[in-house]
């Protein structure tokens, strides 16, 4: 059995694939100071409410935060008996190029959705990302990480809206009724919604014109459902990209050893 981990700024999660598919997924707060002790407790915990009776044999982890690696590497060590591959390390091969500036270095995340959406939907793609941070990834023909775009998260911008603004309160991402706001609340959501929904057209299509070619868009991260409900804006929603990647990255390191 493969355990699954996605380190994300805001959020963790945990995913337990069986070979065919994903048995179970759980999801916590990202907090360095978590020991692997805590981690074990919690897991076993959330295992055992489900009824799941496994044994863990790899363990694959994808993290935006260093400093919460090292009680992840203890946690496989020492409760699971194995040495886990970490993306972005020397030793963590990967079965797609990536092709940047030299000495760039880039976030796990997006390496592991582009190994997810290539090996899924094929080449000319782009992966829109809702995170603490939105990030577009450009993945060439030939599966290539080739770039792409961060911008600020949807939430992140609707906190720092609420926090730089005394009389404005913080509100939920929602599709507002109308773009035209009667009130605080639904002006801001209003401008949230519809200015992201222009970002994300702008930025698509800026993409694909200096790609020019045709290009699909793929959209993943808690708010993709979201967005997903206007028509146009992405070709698909997987909300299982990054942990499918992560385990196309594990059975492609394992039939390399």
């Amino acid at each position: 059995m493969l355990l699954a981990i996605d380190v994300g700024n805001t959020n963790t999660v945990f995913a337990v694939h069986d070979g065919t598919r994903f048995v179970e997924n759980w999801r916590c707060a990202t907090e360095h100071q978590r020991t692997a002790d805590e981690y074990y407790v919690w897991l076993k915990t959330l295992m055992q409410l489900k009824g799941i009776d496994v044994k863990i044999t790899d363990v694959v982890v994808s993290s935006v935060v260093p400093q919460v690696v090292f009680n992840l590497r203890l946690l496989s060590s020492r409760y699971f008996d194995c040495r886990p591959l970490v993306v972005g390390k020397p030793d963590c091969l990967l079965p797609v190029d990536v092709r940047v500036d030299a000495d760039t270095q880039v976030g796990a995340d997006r390496l592991v959705n582009t190994v997810g959406a290539y090996l899924q939907y094929g080449g000319d793609l782009i992966v829109v990302d809702f995170g603490t941070a939105t990030t577009f990834d450009v993945v060439a023909e030939d599966g290539a990480y080739i770039g792409g775009v961060i911008a600020p998260g949807v939430n992140l911008s609707v906190r720092a809206l609420h926090l730089a603004a005394a009389a404005l309160p913080h509100v939920d991402a929602t599709k507002p009724q109308s773009a035209i706001g009667t009130n605080t609340v639904a002006c801001m959501q209003a401008g949230i919604y519809w200015g992201y929904v222009g970002l994300i057209e702008r930025i698509a299509k800026q993409i694909k014109l200096e790609r020019d070619r045709p290009m699909t868009v793929i959209a993943t991260g808690g708010l993709a459902t979201l967005f997903d409900q206007e028509d146009g804006l992405f070709d698909k929603v997987d909300g299982e990209l990054t942990m499918t990647g992560l385990v196309h990255i594990n059975e492609f390191n394992r039939k390399a050893l």
